[in-house]
């Protein structure tokens, strides 16, 4: 009898630090910015994780977007006020190494179409640093959004990336790096009726994106961070989404993911539907965006009025929800993953990204434990994704033995 070994493959489980925002105090970290890194590294260890997505972000004192204005305020724990140099690098390639937690890619989440010329100037003169940094890393990726220009048509947006995005895409390939899209709409970056503010939030555009790229020899440089969270808010699930990339050709795009999901609340579709509350949300005042930034938190309700995110392993198991896409099946998304898509498994990070509002104290021993079972969650997942694909794929058929059952199929209704 022909058999086949059991071998499973498992994917790399990290965690992005924006989750503890201030680990290292500013009154410590400004000075002396390496530290911030360092000391992440180590609450790495302590949370059991393989990697990191090291967050990088405008200072807060240099951002054109104050922290109050934000649904989840960015981390700068990559402080690049100051050149990241051979010697800064050295010292994080040592805590790395002493930690033994690696850095899975370096993460920049910011509009980078950005309509003002002197601030979208700023940005990508920042991303180009975080390019940098990379290298001087060793890590092979940046993470972080496209954007969109407010004054622009979406199909004006696709130029405009063209004659603006693609230059820091030939920077990326100069050094060697992927940019890997994440594809949150972001609905709550204006206080304007756009809910589509970063162009790359879905499939279509992906491969819209990717045409342009190819027809600039950059093709390889822009890939897509999957994050389910964002598909459920756009009423997607993840095995169509990996269906079609496939069908279409292009199941090569993905090549990594956040870890985060997304509960949806019936009862504020039925107010609003999933395009968000339009009205009265209080980011307006007397005719106009509020001057306030704690005011302008209130465009976020385009998308908190019907949803809030998950921290996996946080919500309760609803089967009922996976069935109409309100909610992330966690295993058939790592099933489908390994199933649909071209994937270097053992070499795509699996980064737990902490949103679930009620969930995100601040304070390092609180947050330790609930940063301990969802990381332990989403490992036990992955791996009981991975038995299965072995064995569905791999051992059952080299003995001729039949995979029971049908389980969940791409666009069945």
């Amino acid at each position: 009898m022909s058999t086949t070994a059991f071998e499973p493959e498992f994917m790399r489980i990290g965690v992005l630090t924006a989750a503890l925002q201030e680990l290292t105090s500013r009154e410590r970290r400004d000075p002396d910015p390496d530290l911030a890194i360092e000391e992440w590294l180590e609450f790495a260890a302590e949370l059991e994780v393989e990697c990191i997505q090291l967050a990088s972000a405008l200072h807060p004192d240099e951002s054109d977007i104050p922290p109050e204005a934000m649904l989840d305020p960015v981390a700068n724990t990559l402080d690049l006020r100051t050149p990241f140099d051979a010697t800064r690098a050295r010292r994080v390639r040592a805590a790395t190494k002493a930690t033994g937690v690696e850095i899975a890619d370096l993460g920049f989440f910011d509009n980078m179409l950005h309509e003002e010329a002197a601030v979208r100037a700023k940005k990508h003169a920042f991303l180009l640093r975080v390019f940098d940094a990379a290298v001087l890393l060793e890590v092979p990726a940046v993470c972080g959004f496209v954007g969109r220009n407010q004054k622009l048509s979406m199909d004006q947006n696709l130029q405009d990336f063209e004659e603006s995005f693609i230059p820091l895409l030939q920077e990326a390939k100069a050094r060697g790096l992927e940019y890997r899209i994440e594809q949150c709409p972001m609905p709550g970056w204006t206080s304007g009726d756009a809910f589509h503010n970063n162009i790359a939030y879905t499939p279509g555009t992906w491969v819209a994106l990717h045409r342009i790229c190819e027809k600039h020899g950059v093709g390889d440089q822009l890939r897509i961070h999957y994050d389910p969270s964002h598909a459920i808010l756009m009423g997607q699930d993840t095995r169509a989404i990996f269906q079609w990339l496939k069908d279409e050709g292009y199941g090569f795009l993905i090549s990594g993911f956040h870890v985060k999901g997304q509960v949806i609340d019936s009862r504020g579709v039925a107010a609003w539907g999933y395009g968000g509350q339009t009205v009265e949300r209080g980011d307006w005042v007397d005719g106009a965006p509020s001057a306030n930034p704690a005011d302008q938190a209130n465009a976020w309700k385009k998308q908190t009025v019907l949803c809030e995110h998950e921290l996996p392993g946080t919500a309760r198991h609803d089967p009922l929800a996976y069935l109409q896409n309100r909610s992330v099946d966690w295993l058939d998304h790592q099933l489908a993953a390994r199933e649909l898509l071209d994937l270097d498994v053992a070499n795509t990070p699996l980064i737990v990204e902490h949103e679930y509002p009620p969930a995100r104290v601040q304070e390092r021993d609180a947050l330790l434990p609930i940063l301990k079972g969802s990381i332990a969650f989403t490992r036990h997942i992955d791996r009981a994704a991975a038995s299965m694909f072995a064995l569905h794929r791999e051992v059952l058929p080299a003995q001729g033995i039949p995979v029971q059952g049908i389980g969940r199929q791409a666009y069945r209704s």
